[in-house]
């Protein structure tokens, strides 16, 4: 993958981001104007404030930024009618573990009933695009085995969000074999990605920021879970990934197999030395920014998995797409935009570092 072939895929064309607002939804928009794309942006407020998305300036930049509910079908349907997209990327869901404990009709309705909303306005729209719907390593179900999981493994799920997510998979499936067959025009591929960090996350509930907060109150870091294993990787890496697949699914001549064959799900996750515990993880983060943490396992905290991992050869070998970042270049990165936030007096300094991290990212 170069910054230049996904350029030649791009620009011009218009590009739509349900979720758009979401930590992963802004790092995807600001790279997809760097790439010259038309941004068409379909998604409930902003998070969490702070939010990268208002950092950014992103309601601003770009083309069309429209709040939304993906439980609204009336409402997704007419957006994607008028939108008239090339590229799709369903980035809109309940995104958390816990939550889904506390609220998981929501988290159900969004991500998986979401999901079908999203396809079938794709559908009624009867317009040739690219598709890629977002879900997460947590589609499979969870053995709690040392192997990595394969795309072709079962998806399943303990808590709410992991079923959803799963869920949400065969949804995605139904809907490319009844309905996006070739004669169609319309290609249908999910990503599925292990934890995610970079700058701008603010989200509650969620390592690296509750990290950050604790640190930047001079607080020791709370850590409930030291012993999980998770592959982490920075957002730039899975979106390289989301990116790339889209321009397999529109017909890239670059890559050596016909569109239809990258109409499936794919696994993007980080090398193996990225496979870290949370105390692995808490304790790379202090080597850049001083400060302790303490150990709240809880015994009766809500079920969360131990070990998770992702094999990425299809990836590899289908898309040419591999993994850029090592685990402690990913921190250090990450940290390095935290760091330098606290310090930003305008948006365009947010915009000028992230866009820095794109080009340091892609130039590999």
């Amino acid at each position: 993958m170069s910054p230049l072939s996904l350029t030649n895929h791009y620009q011009g064309k218009r590009v739509l981001v349900t979720g758009h607002t979401g930590f992963k939804g802004s790092w995807l928009c600001e790279w997809l104007l760097a790439l010259g794309a038309e941004v068409h942006g379909f998604a409930l407020q902003p998070p969490t404030n702070p939010s990268l998305f208002d950092q950014l300036e992103l309601g601003g930049r770009i083309a069309r930024h429209h709040i939304g509910d993906v439980r609204d079908a009336e409402a997704i349907q007419e957006f994607v009618r008028d939108t008239r997209a090339d590229f799709v990327f369903h980035l809109a869901a309940q995104p958390l573990v816990r939550l889904s404990y506390a609220q998981p009709v929501e988290t159900f309705s969004t991500n998986v009933m979401g999901t079908v909303h999203l396809l079938e306005a794709v559908r009624l729209a009867a317009r040739p695009c690219a598709v890629v719907a977002v879900t997460t390593d947590k589609c499979y179900e969870n053995r709690e085995w040392l192997h990595a999981y394969r795309e072709e493994d079962a998806m399943g799920g303990f808590d709410p969000y992991s079923a959803s997510k799963g869920a949400a998979e065969l949804v995605i499936a139904a809907y490319r074999r009844s309905f996006f067959h070739e004669a169609s025009g319309i290609r249908l591929g999910s990503g599925r990605a292990g934890n995610v960090i970079g700058g701008g996350d603010w989200a509650a509930d969620r390592i690296v920021p509750d990290c950050v907060r604790a640190l930047q109150r001079g607080e020791a870091i709370a850590v409930r879970n030291k012993v999980a294993t998770r592959p982490w990787q920075h957002v730039l890496e899975p979106l390289s990934g989301y990116l790339l697949l889209g321009t397999a699914l529109a017909g890239n001549k670059e890559l050596p197999f016909p569109a239809d064959t990258y109409a499936s799900g794919f696994n993007f996750g980080p090398g193996l030395e990225s496979n870290q515990t949370v105390a692995a993880l808490v304790q790379e983060v202090l080597q850049h920014w001083q400060g302790s943490w303490e150990d709240c396992s809880d015994p009766a905290a809500p079920h969360e998995a131990v070990k998770l991992n992702l094999a990425t050869d299809k990836a590899f070998h289908l898309l040419n797409w591999q993994p850029r970042w090592s685990f402690t270049t990913t921190v250090a990165k990450t940290m390095s935009w935290y760091h330098s936030s606290f310090q930003w007096t305008s948006p365009a300094e947010c915009q000028a570092f992230t866009a820095t991290q794109i080009r340091e990212y892609c130039a590999g």
